[in-house]
Order: C-alpha cells, then structure tokens, then sequence
C-alpha cells in the first residue's frame, strides 16, 4: 500500500526525532531535528507538525527522554517534567490522555519503551483500517470536498478505493490562514494521482449549490463523550451548509476524550499575527486587530456518521 509522507511523518533513529516540517510543504520536503523535550514542544506549538503528527511527536519524546534516563534511576519525575510541557503546547489537542498513559506504564513499572512501540504500531494499523472503512461509504465518481488535512488517510481512502474500482476527485478548501488545504491536502493528494481542485474557504456554499460535492470527509482534533467534535476552524460551517444541502458528511474521529460535551473543549486562540500577515508581510491595515480561533466545535447532530480510531489502551 502506498502511503502519503504526512500519514506518519515522524521518526526515531539513534536519538534524534525526524520531523517532516509541514510549514515547507509543498516547495520541498525537509525534516528537521528535534533532540529534547523542549524542541518538541516549540516544533508542535509553531504548527511544524500537527494532527497525527503531534501524537507521534509525544511519544517519541518520551523515548527520546527515556534513553537519556539511567535506567536504574528514578525516571518518573523527568517523565512528569515532561508530560506538563507536553499537556501546555496547544490547548485544544488532548495529550494529557497520551501523557497519562505513559505516566501510567511507568508507574506500574512497565517497560516503556515496548509499550511505546506497541502502541505506535497499533496506531498505524488502526489508522489504515479507519481509511479501509471510510473507503466502504464511498461510490465511485463520487466528488470529496476535505477542509484541513487528515495526515496522509485522504489519498488512502483514495487508494483503497481504487482497488474497489470505484475513482474519487476531490475539492480542497484553502483552510486559512495556514493553507493546510491547499498546501499538504492538494500536494498528497495530486501525488497520489488524484483529481484536485483547489478552493477558498468561503466558496463552499456556492460549490455545493452547483451540485459539484456529493460528500465530505473531514478529521477532528478533539472528540467529546457525546459525540461533538473540534476540528480546524471553518468545519462547523461546513456541516451547516451539508445539512442544508442534504450532502452526507463524514468525520475521521481519534479516540473520545474525558470531556463530556464539545463546550468543555478549550479552543486555542492563536497569534493575531497569523492571520494579518502572510510569509512574513503584513497584509493588513496598522493598527488593526485580528483573532484566531484555531478550532471550532461541530455538534453531533450534524454530523452523518463518525468514523472512529479504535484504539484500546
């Protein structure tokens, strides 16, 4: 099966964590070096990865600490250091269930190391056969409209259904203000062979309105016990508009968190910054704000079916 870089963009390899810096997408494909804890929190709060990256990213730092670590001394006040650094790089991601699962290995003395693998490889498997079930709900000639980027599973539902005889296309928002879109999706998915049409965020309803979208598949960051979602901003309206025109809408769901509904999700309110300037040059006016609300929260009613990353810990 071929496998888009983004699906698992992070390695380990004799001490050093390789991360496939996403902000260089798509004028080159580079990985920089991250060698503690601290590089890692930086590389995950500048959006150098993010998604499934960030998950990856989390537990390789634990086994990069880990073999910094004595063994026969006590390493669970490094891994607590590091779980807290973790917990504070982006408000909305849950890692606090990816730290407490560490935390907990080490505190029933169980090796981490192995654990840690372990549940990298469950992760990566899990995460073809979520692609292997989104691919069941598609037909062929059926048109995708994606917003943001799901790690490398879009062109992999692409792949399984290929194998099914059935051929996609996709339509691609931009996703401002960082062009996830129209940077990582279009790239892997134009890679992998696919027909890719690139549209701005608030040319939805229109494209829609044509009949041009029978379908959209979208990921989450976040999942809440009742089903409500936080994901990039600009999906909630996305489901509006897919209510609105009868069109399915699907999720690509990680595993429920301990919040109950999506108004307990904290929603990260990143620099204003971000959005008045582009590659460096300010596009807006002196003196005018800007917000950035990184995340906004679908409820469950809108959404058709969620698609769920299994993974029992």
């Amino acid at each position: 099966m071929k496998f888009s870089p983004l699906f698992w963009p992070i390695r380990f390899e004799k001490g050093v964590i390789y991360v496939l810096d996403e902000t260089a997408l798509p004028d080159k494909l580079t990985y920089m070096k991250v060698k503690d804890y601290k590089q890692a929190c930086k590389a995950i709060k500048e959006m150098k990865t993010r998604a499934v990256g960030q998950v990856l990213l989390v537990m390789c730092t634990f086994l990069l600490e880990i073999s910094k670590i004595n063994k026969t001394g006590n390493m669970l006040p490094v891994l607590e250091k590091v779980s807290s650094a973790i917990n504070a790089a982006r408000p909305t991601l849950p890692f606090k269930m990816l730290t407490d699962m560490v935390l907990g290995w080490a505190k029933q003395s169980l090796p981490l190391e192995r654990n840690i693998l372990g549940f990298l490889e469950m992760l990566k498997n899990k995460r073809i056969q979520q692609a292997k079930e989104a691919a069941l709900l598609l037909k062929d000639k059926d048109v995708i409209l994606t917003h943001c980027n799901i790690s490398g599973l879009m062109p992999l539902i692409g792949e399984f259904c290929r194998k099914q005889s059935k051929e996609l296309s996709f339509f691609v928002t931009e996703t401002r203000p960082y062009l996830q879109g129209s940077r990582l999706s279009a790239w892997e998915l134009k890679h992998s062979g696919f027909e890719v049409t690139i549209i701005s965020d608030n040319m939805a309803a229109q494209v829609m309105s044509e009949g041009r979208i029978n379908k959209i598949i979208v990921g989450a960051d976040h999942l809440a016990g009742n089903g409500d979602i936080a994901n990039k901003i600009g999906t909630f309206q996305l489901a509006i508009l897919a209510r609105y025109f009868k069109i399915p809408f699907f999720v690509l769901c990680p595993p429920k968190s301990s919040v109950k509904t999506g108004k307990e999700i904290k929603i990260e309110i990143r620099p204003d910054k971000e959005l008045l300037e582009f590659c460096g040059r300010r596009i807006a006016p002196k003196g005018v704000k800007g917000y950035y609300p990184a995340f906004d929260i679908t409820p469950a009613g809108f959404i058709t079916k969620h698609i769920y990353l299994d993974i029992k810990r």
